[in-house]
């Protein structure tokens, strides 16, 4: 054995000078011929890696498969609805219940399916992406494309057709998270006889509504959609300068001559105003104040003066008649009252939380909740004393400066000595409940104020900056709702 390994290393060495074999492929030929022990040693030893090779692949193969199966079950598992397939394949043990008196059943079928139909619907995948587009629509669109989106009605007066906003309409295109209905959108609308109009459509206002001044039984057109927006947008104290500045004779009181520019100059100082481009295709130009709400203003011949005070009680009502129509879609109780998680989410809508930080301040709302319920004019009022929130700004400023605690006697003093107003404390406890985010009986000053500031003009008047800016903005916020686990604070 050791000779012939003597002599095959030997040749081996020989071989190596020539070009035609490598050594390993000759090694492989003469211990393959001359060394059948070798040989089969080697065939041994290659049946067992191949056995072992054979047996690696499939182990890799199958970790492979567990990888992906893996990563298949964390990434749709956020998506799937688990309580709905819950309640579907569970079924609860006490469902059937004997009832002993027919009439206290019924009514209590009738109250259950009220307390069902007032309960909120969970919002799935598809209705939650239409609401953040509509939202983006709110915020960026032109007020042309808005009102053709969220208007319902169309009336056909021979080859005329014009559009017309509800006064619920009117409230979903300016308050963000509601829904348009289904099969209604971008230019889709429902059709009505004008003759018949009123009769077929249920408004579900006052008498004295303000939406009657308007004219039209109460529906708005594109360009008292305008001026409305006009109105919300812009603050008191900025009404009261533009009717001094128009005032020629300094009796505090405008024509209607004098008022057109009074609103003309108004509206281009506000953001719906800057972002308005008439549309002669579509039909949405700005035509001015109706008539109707002229003849409201200045009388049916158009010569009285119309006073600041008169003015600004016109806005006060229209302010009111909107907070009202928001508290009716909260679904008041039979004592008229409704919950403190919905009065946080009527605080919360223009405030642009996102959905993460606004569902922690309902969470604490929802465990400090005493069940005392909001009535319609604890709502109002905190709304009026919103109405002088500058004031209330300068302040709470003054306090912090002195290095006084802002708590919630604090506040309610504050309220009644600037705003004339007297906060329930009910109301003041979920204020602070909403906004103090430690828990230490103090309110966060600066971060309450604008989201007040931004709750009273709705979210429509926007800082005025160069379309660059306003360009990164609209990149910002889009990437922040797309990806809130990575942008969220």
């Amino acid at each position: 054995m050791i000779i012939v390994l003597f002599i095959n290393m030997s040749y081996l060495r020989i071989l190596r000078i020539s070009s035609f074999y490598t050594p390993s492929i000759y090694c492989r030929q003469i211990f393959n011929k001359n060394i059948p022990l070798l040989t089969l040693y080697k065939k041994e030893s290659s049946e067992k890696r191949l056995f072992h090779y054979f047996s690696q692949q499939s182990n890799q193969r199958n970790l492979f498969s567990n990888k992906y199966i893996f990563f298949l079950v964390i990434f749709l598992a956020p998506l799937l609805q688990w309580k709905e397939w819950r309640q579907c394949i569970t079924v609860k043990a006490d469902a059937p219940k004997e009832v002993e008196d027919s009439t206290v059943g019924a009514a209590e079928n009738a109250e259950d399916g009220k307390k069902k139909k007032h309960k909120k619907e969970k919002i799935g995948f598809r209705d939650r992406k239409i609401i953040e587009y509509e939202n983006r629509m709110r915020a960026y669109s032109t007020p042309d494309k808005i009102f053709r989106y969220f208007a319902t009605v169309k009336l056909s007066r021979g080859d005329n057709v014009e559009v017309y906003m509800t006064p619920d309409d009117f409230l979903r295109a300016i308050t963000p998270g509601m829904k348009q209905p289904d099969g209604l959108g971008l230019d889709q609308y429902k059709r009505y006889d004008p003759k018949t109009v009123q009769q077929r459509l249920d408004l579900a206002l006052d008498e004295d509504s303000i939406f009657y001044k308007l004219g039209s039984s109460g529906l708005i057109t594109f360009s008292d959609y305008i001026f409305l927006l006009t109105v919300l947008s812009t603050s008191r104290r900025h009404f009261e300068i533009a009717f001094r500045m128009f005032d020629l004779n300094g009796d505090g009181d405008v024509d209607c001559e004098e008022f057109e520019k009074v609103a003309t100059l108004i509206r281009q100082q506000t953001s719906i105003g800057s972002r308005h481009r008439d549309h002669a295709n579509t039909g949405n130009t700005f035509k001015g104040v109706n008539s109707a709400l002229t003849t409201y203003f200045f009388g049916p011949s158009l010569k009285q003066k119309l006073t600041i005070e008169k003015f600004l009680d016109f806005q006060e009502k229209l302010q009111k008649e909107i907070l009202s129509l928001e508290f009716q879609r909260k679904h008041p109780d039979d004592n008229g009252k409704i919950t403190e998680a919905d009065f946080t989410e009527l605080l919360l809508a223009y405030a642009g939380y996102p959905q993460k930080k606004k569902g922690r301040m309902l969470k604490r709302v929802k465990k400090t909740d005493r069940s005392q319920g909001i009535s319609k004019q604890d709502y109002l009022n905190f709304f009026h004393f919103l109405n002088n929130i500058n004031d209330v700004d300068t302040a709470l400023t003054f306090y912090h400066i002195a290095g006084a605690s802002i708590d919630q006697a604090t506040l309610k003093h504050v309220a009644k000595t600037v705003a004339h107003v007297d906060l329930s404390d009910h109301v003041i406890h979920v204020v602070f409940t909403i906004f103090d985010d430690n828990q230490d009986g103090q309110l966060s000053n600066k971060e309450f104020i604008a989201v007040m500031k931004n709750r009273l003009l709705r979210g429509l008047e926007k800082p005025k900056d160069t379309g660059f800016v306003k360009f990164m903005h609209s990149i910002w916020k889009c990437a922040k709702e797309t990806r809130p686990n990575i942008f969220e604070v």
